[in-house]
């Protein structure tokens, strides 16, 4: 890779932009440039063109988003801000200065009825605020930056940020018993293995080992589990004597509807460039030695 290109995170201090940040340690070659949401509001538009115009980086990788899934409903206009709005400006921003522009973004945009895995193909149905407004952002990126490309994940976990995992770590500590959701199913992923796989894509391209190939991606690790089974393999993973029982989504209601069914159809990104999938058990037991270490 040439020495002299340029990549910029933005959302650097989030949990994908934190992994992103590990990674770049081993690339001593690149110059990478983390911002986060503090340094760089990717809905202060004149802010986001004036920072191109002085960095002019070869790719933007944008890990900055409105994640406050409950929240969102009461917040409808700033999550469609910071996940539509500003993602397109960005994508546009990125066409003019020939920046390659790679976009993070859910498996929330489908609406969870599916009974098989949703191929990035499928149609688009969010049920809640949060998915439609990552949808809009997945829209505008391309129409404005046909060039970008947008990797769709799922129940993003990891040793560095806020997430289900450690959420359940702290508090299988400090309680006898939880009840965790088993009717949603899907497919967690270590941001760790989105990271790799996201330096991997842009690494190959920039050797011209792959074609740079436009479009939307599924990344998520292997398997298909529930919140509960995922609750249950922490519990084993770390010997805790918490007992963990489940409940039903009905049992557990929350502002935003969530889908039944979150499963991702990987076939495409593993074809397109090369990507292999870590099984979900075995990427979850390597967060949580991380965690520990």
């Amino acid at each position: 890779m040439n020495t002299r290109s340029k990549i910029l995170v933005t959302g650097g201090n989030g949990q994908l932009g934190k992994e992103l940040r590990e990674f770049s340690s081993l690339h001593t070659g690149l110059e990478f440039v983390f911002l986060s949401r503090e340094e760089l509001p990717i809905h202060q538009f004149e802010l986001v063109r004036n920072y191109f115009n002085t960095l002019k980086p070869a790719y933007c990788i944008n890990c900055a988003a409105y994640t406050a899934v409950d929240k969102a409903e009461s917040e409808k206009e700033l999550a469609f801000l910071i996940n539509g709005e500003a993602v397109g400006v960005l994508a546009a921003v990125c066409k003019e200065h020939n920046t390659k522009f790679v976009h993070i973004s859910t498996d929330y945009v489908f609406n969870g009825k599916a009974a098989v895995p949703y191929k990035e193909s499928f149609p688009t149905d969010p049920i809640n605020v949060y998915g439609a407004s990552k949808l809009e952002g997945e829209v505008q990126a391309m129409q404005l930056n046909p060039d970008s490309i947008i990797i769709r994940t799922s129940w993003l976990y990891s040793s560095l940020g806020k997430n289900f995992v450690k959420t359940m770590v702290q508090l299988m500590s400090e309680k006898d018993e939880i009840k965790v959701v088993k009717d949603q199913l899907g497919s967690p992923t270590n941001a760790a293995d989105l990271a790799e796989t996201i330096f991997n894509i842009i690494g190959l391209c920039h050797l011209q080992i792959y074609d740079w190939n436009p479009g939307i991606y599924n990344f998520s690790n292997e398997g298909i589990i529930s919140w509960y089974d995922f609750a249950k393999e922490i519990k084993e993973i770390t010997n805790s004597p918490c007992d963990v029982k489940p409940i039903s989504t009905a049992e557990y209601p929350t502002l935003a509807k969530r889908p039944a069914y979150s499963v991702l159809d990987k076939t495409k990104i593993q074809k397109t460039f090369g990507v292999k999938l870590k099984k979900w058990n075995d990427s979850l037991r390597t967060c949580i030695s991380n965690m520990e270490n």
